[in-house]
């Protein structure tokens, strides 16, 4: 696994999931001929009377962009009266109903449940929080930001800043400002002068210097880290990231170690997430169904491509073997084929 994540060979040219337009690299696309009013009569139906028709379910929700999914519970309420949002929660249930309600809420708003479900009550699932601040855009976190405001009241941050501490607390902050600098290419000095930074932060002093971590990772823009982690390897013989992972710990560690990969490459970092929520005895749906819905129409293809390379089998054939039903069902649909 540890490959991978050392090849820095190509690594500043590549292309970057963070300036991916929505469309190209998803396994989701806009339905061509697509009538909502049709959808919104068919779902109707299938939830209508005695025992619900989940293929019917499935068969429009995975295959409907999240655009098209609005207009169509647009034209369900305008039909019915009713929330489309609602019966789904009636109608179905467990991972089945989680998936479809992750498919019919729009990104930010999702995005922003996520969130909201990860700090509330005791202890903070910091893996939730990990995988959205490290992996999203300044665009999409600004939209969370609005998205918590609108359904709050409160301010993201304050209420961060509330349940999480430290350190983490820190560089968590500071993704979630949603103002990682947007350079669209690298300074090779300023990198080398960064990766001199670090090492002396880090490997070369007894004790480490988070903050210094923290200010250059949390801030500086995709291209720049890109080439600082290059810089890094010639000054210290080691990837950045075993750097952290030697001389941190806890959820600080996990966040910038998530950062470096996903400036590295989402579809690699998305890949091994959705390894990790399969393995061992039981499977994370929560993680399967965000990960799958969040990324459906923006770099899903890629991370198929990514998994069959790093574990020699298919996304899909890791599905077919890891979740069943119609909940396996809608997520098979959702990865859109076999590699």
């Amino acid at each position: 696994m540890g490959s991978l994540w050392e090849d820095l060979e190509s690594l500043v040219e590549a292309p970057s999931s963070f300036t991916a337009k929505a469309g190209e690299r998803g396994t989701v696309k806009a339905k061509v001929a697509f009538n909502a009013d049709e959808d919104a009569k068919a779902l109707r139906k299938a939830m209508k009377g005695l025992g619900t028709d989940e293929k019917t379910l499935t068969d429009i929700l995975a295959h409907r962009s999240s655009a098209q999914r609005q207009l169509i519970c647009a034209a369900y309420q305008k039909a019915t009266s009713r929330m489309l949002l609602k019966d789904l929660k009636d109608e179905t249930s467990g991972d089945f109903k989680d998936l479809l309600v992750a498919l019919v809420t729009p990104p930010a708003e999702y995005d922003c449940h996520e969130v909201m479900r990860a700090i509330k009550g005791v202890g903070t699932e910091g893996d939730v929080l990990v995988e959205i601040f490290s992996s999203r855009s300044n665009q999409e976190i600004k939209a969370l930001t609005e998205a918590f405001l609108k359904e709050t009241q409160k301010q993201l941050t304050t209420e961060l800043e509330k349940k999480v501490s430290g350190d983490f607390s820190k560089a968590l902050l500071l993704l979630a400002q949603g103002n990682r600098e947007q350079d669209t290419s690298a300074d090779v000095e300023k990198a080398r002068e960064d990766a001199k930074t670090l090492y002396s932060a880090g490997e070369k002093k007894w004790g480490t210097d988070e903050a210094k971590f923290i200010e250059i990772l949390c801030r500086k823009s995709i291209p720049q880290i890109r080439q600082t982690l290059v810089e890094y390897k010639n000054i210290s013989g080691k990837t950045l990231q075993q750097s952290i992972e030697a001389e941190m710990s806890g959820n600080l560690r996990n966040l910038l170690v998530a950062v470096v990969k996903c400036v590295k490459s989402q579809p690699a970092y998305f890949a091994e997430c959705l390894h990790n929520s399969m393995k061992g005895g039981g499977t994370h749906e929560s993680t399967l169904t965000r990960i799958m819905v969040t990324r459906s129409e923006i770099d899903l293809l890629d991370i198929r491509a990514e998994f069959k390379k790093l574990y020699n089998h298919s996304l899909q054939s890791a599905l077919q073997s890891e979740v069943s039903g119609d909940y396996g069902d809608c997520l098979k649909a959702i990865c859109g084929g076999d590699d």
